[in-house]
């Protein structure tokens, strides 16, 4: 028995780092998994390994969304939980992004966030309800330099999730953010290559390590079943403590962006 027999689930951004991470673990406690990527090879090769579903889709694109969206609820027989994991970061000083790097960051991840809310939900409250995970990050509480427009979409995702949540709760559908911390992904991959540099990241942490795609997927789980039925509204934060009083990152940072 798993936790999530016969739920069925969609996860945006599921072809690498915590997507396929938590696809993954969703499938391996019992949900039927429908994978969605830009690239759609990479939800393939996910979707392959765990017996699900996969489609292309740019989330910035709200009726290719809805379109997917759709195509997979039909494919899956229906949806009970939604994990809007798609996103993407930069790292430069807030001067020197253009207008269209702004655009770009804030609509992968906060316009791409809504209109993942905007094309499930509807299907979650024609099922009785169901569960919406959000990706968030530590940046949208405690933004770190060069990531301005990151930092402003993610604490957009944290309201924009308790405002979904006071929304739809009265449909018996819940809604919760997940706040990563500095967690080993493609994103943050670079970083172990200069390893004086994680070594300042992992001392400043309390638990005395960076974390990993399955540490967040973990959570996922959690919040997509009936262990956490009564938590909506939540931004989950999972970050070994870093965002405990810290200079964790500030050595990196000045090394990558001077000053």
């Amino acid at each position: 028995m798993g936790l999530l027999d016969g739920r069925k689930a969609i996860v945006t951004g599921g072809g690498s780092g915590i997507g396929a991470a938590a696809a993954r673990r969703l499938a391996a406690e019992g949900a039927k998994v429908a994978v969605l990527d830009l690239d759609l090879a990479t939800a393939e090769a996910v979707a392959g390994e765990i017996g699900g579903l996969a489609f292309g889709v740019n989330v910035v694109d709200g009726e290719a969304l809805e379109r997917a969206t759709a195509e997979a609820v039909e494919g899956l027989g229906g949806l009970t939980t939604v994990f809007l994991n798609a996103g993407i970061g930069s790292l430069k000083p807030l001067h020197a992004y253009s207008g269209k790097e702004w655009d770009l960051l804030v609509d992968v991840n906060l316009k791409g966030t809504f209109h993942g809310l905007r094309s499930a939900v509807p299907h979650l409250q024609a099922g009785g309800g169901g569960s919406v995970i959000t990706m968030a990050s530590v940046s949208g509480i405690r933004p770190t330099r060069g990531e301005a427009p990151y930092a402003a979409a993610k604490a957009g995702i944290i309201a924009l999730t308790r405002s979904a949540a006071l929304e739809y709760g009265p449909d018996g559908v819940r809604v919760n953010a997940v706040s990563p911390g500095f967690i080993r992904t493609p994103l943050t991959e670079f970083t172990w290559s200069m390893p004086e540099h994680l070594a300042a990241i992992e001392a400043g942490t309390p638990l005395g390590r960076t974390g990993t795609a399955d540490d967040i997927a973990g959570v996922v789980v959690f919040l997509a079943s009936d262990l956490a039925g009564y938590v909506t509204g939540q931004n989950v934060v999972v970050d070994g403590g870093s965002l405990l009083p810290s200079a964790q990152m500030d050595p990196l940072l000045r090394d990558l962006l001077g000053g």
